[in-house]
C-alpha cells in the first residue's frame, strides 16, 4: 500500500517557512488538486513537532488525509496545522475546533493529553489520534503493533551484518518508539538462537529498557543529532542502523550514505526508498506502519457516519506493519534469509513465535 508521498513543492515550502520563522501554525488545503466547496465536510490534522515533511509518520498521516479527500470527489476538505513545539498542541487543536472542523486527527503519542482535554470540553467533536489508544467515546486510537514488523527487521539485520553489530536509537522514550526497538532487539536475539550466533545490538536493551535517544529540543526533527548518533555507532563497529526517530532518522541515512558502504540503514514507518529516495542505495529495507491507510479509513468512516471509538491496531496479519521491498538490495539478500523471514512472519502471525515487548498496544 505504500507509495511516494506527493506533498507538493508549495506545501513543503509553506510548512518549512512556518517552522523556520516560528510563526503561527500553518493551515493548508488538500494537495490532491480537488476543488472542495466551502460547504465541504472538513477533516483537519495537527502535526507533532517533526513537521509535515518529516518523511515519516506526519507525512504518512497527511497522505492518508489527502487520499480520503481525493476519494470523496471534493466532498471532504482536508487541512493541517503544524506544531513547532509541544506547547502548540493544545492551542492548535483548539483552533481547529473553533474553525468548525468535523473531524480532527492528531499525530503522535505526545499529543494524547491535549487531545483528551479537548474531547472533554467538546463532547460533540470527533477525533482520531495516531499512535495512541482510544480514549472516551469520541476519540479513535490508531495503533500499530510495530514490534511485529521490527522483529522481522531485527532478524533481517542479524542475517545481513558483516561486523556482528547492529544498532538502533529513538527520538524520545515513548512506548510507540520503544515498541519498535523492542521488536528489533528480540528479532536479533531470535536469529542468534536459531543460528548459534552472537550478533550484538547497540543502542537498546529490552531487558533494562535503556538505550540511546536524541536529547535535543526537537528529537524527531534533529538531523544533525541523528547523523552524529549513527556515526558514533559506526565507530563502535555497527554496520546497520535502525533509527526510530522521524526526521531525526534522516541524519542516520546521511551518515550511512557518507560511510562508503561501511554502514547501511533500515528505515521506519514508511518505505524509505520512496520517501527518502536520495538515500535508497543505503536503505536495506524499511519496517512499515500502515498509517496512511488507517487515517484514510478513519476519516472516511467518520464522513460516512460510521465513526467508532474502537481502537484500530495494525499487525502483520492485517498489513498494518511489515517489511518493505529490498529495492537496490534485492539481489544481495540471500534466498535462504528471505525464506526464513517468511517463516518467521508466519510464526508471529500464528502465535508460535511470541513477542514479549511490554510496549505492544492492546485493544
Amino acid at each position: 500500500m505504500k507509495k511516494s508521498l506527493k506533498l507538493g513543492a508549495a506545501l513543503a515550502a509553506v510548512g518549512l517557512a512556518a517552522s523556520a520563522c516560528g510563526s503561527a501554525p500553518v493551515s493548508t488545503s488538500s494537495g490532491s488538486g480537488s476543488t472542495a466547496s466551502a460547504a465541504a465536510w472538513s477533516a483537519c490534522m495537527v502535526t507533532d513537532t517533526g513537521g509535515i515533511d518529516d518523511h515519516s509518520f506526519n507525512a504518512e498521516s497527511w497522505a492518508g488525509m489527502q487520499d480520503a479527500a481525493k476519494a470523496s470527489g471534493g466532498k471532504i476538505a482536508v487541512s493541517y496545522v503544524q506544531s513547532n513545539t509541544e506547547n502548540d498542541y493544545t492551542s492548535n487543536i483548539s483552533s481547529l475546533v473553533s474553525k468548525g472542523c468535523k473531524f480532527i486527527v492528531t499525530v503522535g503519542f505526545a499529543m494524547a493529553d491535549a487531545t483528551t482535554a479537548s474531547a472533554k470540553k467538546n463532547t460533540s467533536q470527533q477525533y482520531a489520534i495516531v499512535d495512541n489508544t482510544s480514549s472516551g467515546s469520541h476519540i479513535q486510537g490508531l495503533q500499530f503493533n510495530t514490534a511485529q514488523g521490527a522483529f522481522l527487521g531485527g532478524y533481517f539485520a542479524a542475517g545481513m551484518t558483516h561486523t556482528g553489530k547492529v544498532a538502533t536509537f529513538g527520538g524520545a522514550k515513548y512506548p510507540t518508539v520503544t515498541v519498535y526497538m523492542d521488536g528489533f532487539w528480540e528479532g536479533v536475539q531470535y536469529y542468534n538462537a536459531q543460528h548459534h550466533t552472537s550478533v550484538q545490538v547497540l543502542g537498546w536493551n529490552e531487558k533494562t529498557q535503556q538505550g540511546t535517544f536524541d536529547t535535543s529540543a526537537n528529537p524527531f526533527g534533529d538531523q544533525a543529532g541523528g547523523k552524529q548518533i549513527a556515526q558514533t555507532f559506526q565507530s563502535q563497529g555497527a554496520d546497520i542502523v535502525f533509527p526510530v526517530a522521524g526526521g531525526t532518522g534522516i541524519g542516520a541515512l546521511q551518515a550511512a550514505a557518507a560511510s562508503g558502504g561501511k554502514m547501511n540503514a533500515i528505515w521506519v514507518d514508511d518505505d524509505g526508498c520512496l520517501s527518502n529516495s536520495t538515500y535508497c542505495s543505503s536503505i536495506l529495507t524499511s519496517v512499515t506502519k500502515g498509517i496512511a491507510t488507517a487515517v484514510n479509513t478513519s476519516v472516511t468512516d467518520a464522513f460516512d457516519g460510521k465513526f467508532t471509538s474502537t481502537s484500530y491496531i495494525g499487525t502483520l496479519a492485517n498489513g498494518g506493519t511489515g517489511l518493505a521491498p529490498f529495492h537496490d538490495w534485492a539481489s544481495k539478500v540471500p534466498t535462504a534469509l528471505q525464506t526464513e523471514l517468511d517463516t518467521v512472519k508466519q510464526g508471529i502471525i500464528n502465535g508460535t513465535i511470541k513477542i514479549t515487548s511490554t510496549s505492544q498496544p492492546t485493544p
